[in-house]
């Protein structure tokens, strides 16, 4: 298709809230064995939960390799609403390759492509080669035929981003300015770019994510809008943890800025599990790492989070960790359901998401309602 020339805020284009309507959602198969354990066994069940549970009130678009679409087939063939495509990536983090999608006032929809380079390149990425996860944002809006902005070479996640759909957009610091990514932008033109390709008049910097996130702290872990004026924030009572003083700093932060519309936002707290979520020997043992990939180890405590929820047009899917925290998973099923009474909330055994480095919502990317610029 041919390439936009201006900017998506030049253009009167701007990053919808995820909690508006959605067209669809992009997922990717999950096949890296470095990430996925024992064949990805656990995962494709685990993925496969998550899609059919999206699939109940919107489209979703599921990317596979070839070699990937008869396990695709075998769980999810005939599936309404779900639709098997072949394209080539490196993992299955659609949040973070997919297009990020913008709409204007007539709610025409647009795609916006980063640059990808593993969550930090040759300076703390997580894996060699990242080619086809780069290619894959632009490759998608040319697939299904939309208009696609093209932000590269600035390095950018759509798990590091998370916008109101009033202007205001989240990050972390730890993230954005991290060494791997734009090093040598400030943080001033950072801010301008996230302006400009978002449509967005404030950006909020967190200072901290959280503890043991591997993407240096991606924001949509650590705190989201539930709607505008309103987030949750991950967070711990036990002062001995050490995502204490990270989400304490974010909570004080937080406490103390406006939104986009001047508002001050009203936090609610969204506790992380009560007991750390740690790879064990026998999951250990499932990785196939490939050279110059980041390795695990038995006891490694992962960023196991709640907030790493999704909003499908009608639910709240929420990752359930199980075991000793059955009673952390009921919790914040009780706290989210309080907070958003209009939608079901979906909890979904997420632990051989988790251990693959994320959550639900780093595997999902939505679409917004709209028609095709």
């Amino acid at each position: 298709m041919e390439r936009l020339i201006h900017t998506p805020a030049a253009d009167g284009y701007w990053m919808p809230g995820e909690y508006e309507p959605h067209h669809g959602t992009i997922m990717i198969w999950p096949e890296r064995p470095g990430s996925w354990i024992y064949g990805a066994v656990g995962a494709r069940e685990a993925f496969a939960k998550v899609i059919r549970a999206i699939a109940k009130s919107e489209e979703v678009y599921v990317a596979t390799s070839s070699s990937g679409m008869a396990s695709a087939m075998e769980q999810l063939g005939g599936q309404e609403h779900v639709h098997l495509f072949i394209m080539p990536t490196d993992d299955a983090w659609a949040r973070d390759v997919a297009p990020t999608f913008v709409i204007n006032a007539e709610k025409k929809v647009r795609a916006v492509n980063w640059g990808f380079n593993a969550w930090g390149g040759t300076f703390d990425g997580l894996y060699a080669d990242w080619t086809k996860d780069n290619a894959f944002a632009q490759e998608v809006a040319d697939a299904y035929g939309y208009e696609c902005y093209d932000a590269a070479p600035f390095v950018l996640e759509g798990g590091a981003i998370h916008s109101d759909g009033e202007g205001t957009l989240m990050v972390c610091e730890a993230c954005l300015l991290s060494k791997g990514r734009n090093p040598k932008l400030s943080k001033e033109q950072i801010t301008q770019k996230l302006e400009e390709y978002l449509g967005i008049k404030k950006v909020l910097w967190l200072p901290r994510g959280i503890y043991q996130d591997e993407t240096n702290e991606h924001v949509d872990n650590v705190c989201a809008f539930i709607r505008p004026g309103e987030v949750v924030l991950a967070w711990t009572e036990n002062e001995a943890d050490p995502q204490y003083g990270l989400s304490m700093a974010t909570y004080q932060y937080l406490s103390d800025v406006t939104d986009a519309k001047g508002r001050r936002l009203r936090i609610h707290k969204l506790p992380i599990p009560d007991y750390p979520v740690c790879i064990t020997k026998e999951e250990l043992a499932g990785y196939a790492f490939e050279e110059g990939e980041d390795e695990r180890e038995a006891g490694e405590r992962l960023a196991a989070s709640y907030v790493n929820f999704y909003f499908t047009n009608e639910a709240v899917l929420i990752p359930a960790f199980g075991g000793e925290n059955e009673e952390s998973d009921a919790r914040a099923v009780s706290i989210m359901r309080k907070l958003c009474p209009e939608r079901e909330m979906i909890l979904i055994p997420a632990r051989d998401i988790l251990v693959g480095g994320g959550n639900i919502h780093c595997i999902t990317q939505q679409i917004p309602k709209g028609q095709k610029a």
